[in-house]
């Protein structure tokens, strides 16, 4: 196999910026086109939580385990502060209106002084840590360019193929020539889908708030949630070494829009989430919204990512459909793609349970 010279990376999410960094770094060509901007969808909008062993069990196994240990390597190969520390994570029961029954069955930190009932400890600072993701993924993409990546701006419309073969992609009108094409544009990859025989890849909407003013340790928390009208909820909180503290959840059926420029924003649903940070802390109930956001996780039918050669379209490549694992997952995924273009194989994972040719 010949390693590809010139490769267009499709998307400057996580997913794509871990694959264009692994790909510079062998000395590759990479042009990452991306129609906003870098980390502009779920990858500037998500949590950056980290977990070593959430996976076992299931296909995605080998490749969180993996990406958690490159996540302990990178801020050091990247040289780029992003946040990235590990945790103590904690599983809690609370309610918009009143207190659950009985009492915390593990240790609660002083600063879980609401009326939340700490019910397990879920991870500890060797299985659980985060990242910030906006940060992450444009360490990523500016490590790539370190290495001779370009960023270039423009609406991806088609795979340009001839003999079935893919020889680069129409950006904007214009055609961009490749030896090899990686489509890693999150849910939107799902336009693709149906012209390219990949497995279909939807949108699932969630909602997030970044709270200022709380002056709060390094603790993930998971929440059972109950809303005084009955919703039963599972907000996640994290604090962040900024200052910060993220809160997210609340999904929504909504339809995914065209861009990422167009994602709506529910105050509503935002103060839910508020409401729900203050009544585990009087910290987080004292602090303020600083920013409210939505945004789409890429999401498959069988809950497993697209990962591998595209069936249709030698040359191809795909990496999408993460789910709620796209920040975790992003490093192997990117290095594992990268090892299959350039020497025509994965040696970091084994890649078939995430075949694009999987029964669609």
């Amino acid at each position: 196999m010949t390693s590809p010279r010139q490769v267009v990376v499709c998307g400057a999410g996580v997913v794509g910026a871990s694959v264009a960094y692994f790909l510079a770094r062998r000395g590759v060509a990479v042009t990452v086109v991306e129609r906003s901007g870098v980390a502009c969808a779920a990858s500037g909008k998500s949590g950056g939580f980290l977990a070593l062993d959430w996976c076992d069990g299931s296909p995605l196994e080998p490749l969180a385990r993996a990406s958690f240990a490159l996540h302990a390597k990178l801020p050091r190969e990247v040289g780029t502060d992003y946040g990235y520390r590990r945790m103590d994570t904690f599983m809690l029961v609370a309610r918009e209106r009143g207190a659950p029954a009985g009492r915390h069955r593990v240790e609660a930190p002083r600063w879980l002084d609401g009326d939340g009932v700490v019910t397990a400890l879920l991870g500890s600072t060797a299985t659980t840590a985060q990242i910030h993701p906006a940060r992450f993924t444009a360490a990523l993409v500016d490590a790539a360019r370190g290495h001779g990546a370009v960023l270039r701006t423009g609406v991806v419309e088609d795979v340009i193929q001839r003999d079935g073969v893919a020889h680069g992609v129409r950006v904007s009108g214009e055609i961009l020539e490749a030896d090899a094409v990686v489509l890693a544009m999150g849910p939107w990859t799902g336009r693709f889908s149906r012209r390219l025989r990949l497995p279909g890849v939807t949108g699932l909407k969630g909602y997030s708030v970044t709270l200022v003013g709380a002056d709060v340790p390094a603790h993930a928390l998971f929440v059972d949630y109950r809303t005084a009208d009955g919703r039963n909820l599972e907000p996640e909180i994290f604090p962040r070494p900024d200052g910060d503290v993220y809160v997210c959840g609340m999904a929504d059926p909504a339809p995914l829009p065209d861009s990422p420029d167009d994602v709506a924003v529910s105050d509503a649903a935002c103060e839910t989430l508020a409401r729900a940070a203050g009544r585990v802390s009087t910290a987080l109930a004292a602090a303020r919204i600083d920013r409210r956001q939505a945004c789409y996780r890429p999401v498959t039918a069988d809950g497993l990512p697209v990962i591998g050669r595209v069936p249709d379209a030698a040359n191809a490549y795909v990496a999408t459909g993460h789910g709620p694992w796209g920040m975790l997952n992003a490093p192997a995924t990117g290095l594992a793609l990268a090892e299959l273009i350039t020497e025509g194989a994965a040696s970091l994972v084994d890649l078939r349970p995430f075949d694009p040719a999987r029964r669609r």
